[in-house]
């Protein structure tokens, strides 16, 4: 297993608790592939613990949908469909189109001018190259709609499908032109809220989120090719 990624100690979290995290930022980073298996043996020995945080960690993970079982192989981080992804996504912009419908209304000016620092920021991240940093300005945007919500199990829901693809978002902000499109979205989402516009912040969402499963199509199909040969 040579995928590069180390386990980072946490005094506050115990050690299955961290086990975990480190697998799982692992697989939505892309560092375990989609179809590589999980060697309880081979993970423990890299990160320096017992087989049993690894085996609870593998179970957590088949539950978020990111491993799979497979017969007579066992764990492997689990590849997505396009079906998988459609799924998703179709899921996902009903409960955006809440989201912001609530943090439309909810919206105070300091989360606005939040909103507004994101948007600039991700847009400093653009020059830097730093594909793990641009990701994480993205998120950072739509957090501040979603947090302006204020609904707790909605935004737990929202974090978890957006985690469901985190990996292929760094492989969709590989392209430059998808860079600055979003960009312009994220600035368009932001003169909506202002304007408390429900319908017109739904929709640009609906086009970013388009615009995403579009490039991640893109992506899967490349992954399936380069896997085919």
């Amino acid at each position: 297993m040579a995928s590069d990624f180390t386990i980072h100690m946490d005094e506050y979290l115990p050690l299955r608790d961290v086990v975990f995290n480190t697998l799982r930022q692992a697989i939505l980073k892309g560092e375990l592939k989609p179809g590589e298996r999980l060697m309880e043996i081979a993970l423990a020995d890299k990160l320096g613990v017992s087989r049993t945080p690894i085996r609870e960690a593998i179970r957590k993970l088949e539950l978020e949908g990111l491993v799979t079982m497979i017969p007579r192989r066992g764990a492997q981080v689990a590849n997505i469909t396009e079906k998988d992804l459609n799924d998703v996504l179709e899921v996902r912009i009903c409960l955006e189109n809440m989201a912001i419908e609530k943090a439309c209304n909810c919206m105070t000016e300091e989360n606005l001018q939040q909103l507004q620092r994101a948007g600039r920021n991700f847009e400093r991240m653009i020059a830097g190259g730093d594909l793990t940093k641009l990701t994480e300005a993205d998120v950072a945007f739509h957090e501040i709609i979603y947090q302006a919500s204020d609904n707790a199990r909605l935004i737990q829901v929202l974090y978890n499908l957006r985690e469901q693809i985190y990996r292929y978002r760094i492989e969709y902000l590989k392209e430059e032109d998808i860079r600055k499109l979003l960009a312009k979205e994220h600035e368009d989402i932001y003169q909506a809220l202002k304007d408390r516009d429900v319908k017109r912040a739904q929709e640009i969402t609906y086009t970013h989120i388009e615009n995403q499963r579009k490039a991640i199509m893109r992506s899967i199909a490349a992954e399936k090719a380069a896997a085919d040969e």
